[in-house]
């Protein structure tokens, strides 16, 4: 009785680990099946080398490379024949995903500065030196003012210099539109192409041709619009005059004061009054004495 009821524990101790099993050999499979499909690879288009934007994609420029998917954003490619033929209009790094973000609208032709340009803007052109384009330290993607200074206005001789644009992006300097390049290495060009609206294009382009154009490189962080009344001769001499000191310019007109006539009558001095000479004798003495006539 004894050794039966030890084989009946037995069985039973058997059995629950064999439940116990199946149940853990089940939940594994489940957490490795859901691993599985949580680091599924995928192979996505990347760049074979570091591109420029304003490249337009060949074979050669792309290759296949493996992901895990759920370390993708959306966009990416999986077929290098849905990129190839589009161009870039940011830079992409060797082994970089190209996404769709990255690559100009599909009906876009070619490559260069004109598929880059952003809808509903212009790329102008401005002839620089050394001095104009800041001693070659401008580089596609910085940004930069417009100041023009203009010898007269009209036919009348006032020389002022004004801040024209603001905040204008550079597309390329000279034939060079990589915007990866060497910024701390000047780049000596005679042209700089900037990106404008059609409205600024024609401010820049009378500006180009009646005035001397300066271009101002600004921070890429300073997005601020600043307001400027121009410079002038009387402006510039008088900076850093005494304290209330103003320009000519500057100064306020005083309103001339209307004179009435009858404040005009009032303050006329009055006619002289009719006098009366009247002879005096006293003793021996005969002398002369002025009345006025009504007194």
């Amino acid at each position: 009785m004894g050794k039966s009821k030890a084989l009946v524990i037995l069985g039973i101790g058997v059995l629950i680990a064999f439940v116990a099993s199946l149940f853990t050999y089940g939940w594994l499979q489940k957490k490795g099946r859901a691993q599985a499909q949580t680091q599924e690879i995928i192979s996505v288009v990347v760049a074979s080398s570091d591109l420029p934007w304003g490249t337009m994609l060949t074979t050669d420029m792309v290759k296949l490379t493996p992901f895990l998917k759920q370390s993708l954003p959306e966009g990416h490619f999986a077929n290098a024949t849905q990129v190839v033929g589009r161009t870039l209009i940011h830079p992409v790094k060797v082994n970089e995903p190209i996404f769709d973000s990255r690559l100009a609208p599909t009906g876009s032709q070619g490559g260069g500065v004109a598929a880059v340009i952003t809808p509903k803007k212009r790329a102008m052109a401005v002839k620089v030196d050394k001095v104009v384009g800041v001693s070659g330290f401008i580089h596609p993607g910085n940004r930069v003012d417009v100041l023009v200074t203009l010898s007269q206005i009209g036919k009348v001789p006032t020389p002022i210099t004004k801040t024209v644009l603001e905040n204008v992006l550079v597309l390329a300097t000279g034939a060079e539109t990589d915007k990866t390049g060497n910024r701390e290495k000047p780049s000596q060009v005679d042209v700089i192409t900037l990106e404008v609206s059609p409205e600024d294009g024609e401010k820049l382009a009378l500006a180009s041709s009646e005035g001397k154009l300066q271009l101002a490189l600004r921070n890429s962080a300073d997005t601020g619009d600043v307001v400027t009344k121009g410079t002038t001769f009387p402006i510039l001499l008088g900076s850093y005059g005494g304290p209330g000191q103003v320009s000519k310019e500057e100064q306020p007109v005083k309103p001339k004061k209307q004179v009435t006539k009858k404040q005009v009558a009032e303050s006329a001095p009055p006619p002289p009054r009719p006098t009366v000479s009247v002879e005096l004798v006293k003793g021996g003495t005969i002398s002369s004495v002025n009345f006025n006539k009504g007194e």
